[in-house]
């Protein structure tokens, strides 16, 4: 028993402690903010490599501190699980080993683009998608600095009466994130909705598609991930785990693509 005890205590003492004070230097916090509704959040099955912990990719948890980032790394719902956010972070640490990566969850299930302006409301989950993630985003970059927005969103806006405005809407939203988080040329990347065929495209979703493709025409820094051939979990709405994994990989090699292309001289 003394020497299980022994035991233990060495492997608690041997835990990372990410308090403030051990977190890496303002400048080599590289921070990413995960927006949208459900198929960010992820509700893909939570598999053993889903929990391996890598000490330069944490996670800010619901209580605002920093952790090694482990799925599901959102909690807007219970059913939150694999989602795209790890793979991305995985993906941006191992391209640049100076840096520590952190993300920065704030996806809420099923919240239209309406609901992420200020002020908005979401009955289902009674939150306020904006108003609730501008402070914790705010709260993270007092230690690291933003690098990029992560967007996946649109189903909610999928219909007749909303789909004709969602393309305004969203320009309007880029702008607004750059200018109240006070970052005028962070990157903002922008993924597409579930392509499956046991379920096709109604005119309204394919409207909302082609805000999200046309993007990059209409504002500097904004790039569209595909999601073609990716799969389903069964609901033909959300991605598999495997899926949220690739398309992880897409959002990753569209910001990598964007940024290494400026950095040449």
């Amino acid at each position: 028993m003394k020497t299980i005890g022994i035991t233990i205590i060495a492997a608690l003492f041997a835990l990372p402690l990410w308090g403030d004070d051990a977190l890496p230097e303002k400048e080599n916090f590289h921070l990413y903010l995960l927006v949208g509704q459900s198929n960010m959040a992820g509700r893909g099955k939570v598999a053993k490599q889903d929990l391996i912990e890598n000490p330069r990719v944490l996670a800010l948890t619901k209580d605002l501190k920093w952790k090694p980032a482990v799925d599901p790394i959102h909690f807007d719902k219970s059913i939150a699980g694999v989602g795209l956010g790890k793979t991305f972070g995985l993906r941006i640490a191992e391209e640049n080993p100076k840096i520590t990566v952190g993300l920065i969850p704030c996806a809420v299930g099923g919240s239209p683009i309406k609901s992420w302006e200020p002020g908005g409301y979401h009955p289902s989950t009674k939150t306020h998608p904006w108003d609730d993630m501008l402070p914790r985003a705010r709260e993270a970059m007092k230690h690291g600095i933003l690098k990029g927005i992560l967007w996946h969103q649109g189903e909610s806006d999928s219909s007749e009466q909303l789909a004709p405005v969602y393309a305004e809407k969203l320009q309007e939203l880029v702008k607004r994130f750059r200018k109240e988080l006070d970052a005028p040329e962070v990157p903002f990347i922008c993924g597409q909705m579930g392509i499956f065929e046991e379920k096709p495209w109604s005119e309204s979703k394919i409207q909302v598609d082609q805000a999200h493709q046309k993007l990059p025409s209409v504002l500097p820094r904004t790039r569209f991930v595909s999601a073609e051939g990716l799969g389903h979990k069964g609901d033909q709405i959300h991605f598999s785990a495997e899926a949220y994994r690739t398309l992880g990989e897409r959002f990753a090699d569209a910001y990598l693509e964007m940024t290494k292309a400026e950095e040449k001289p």
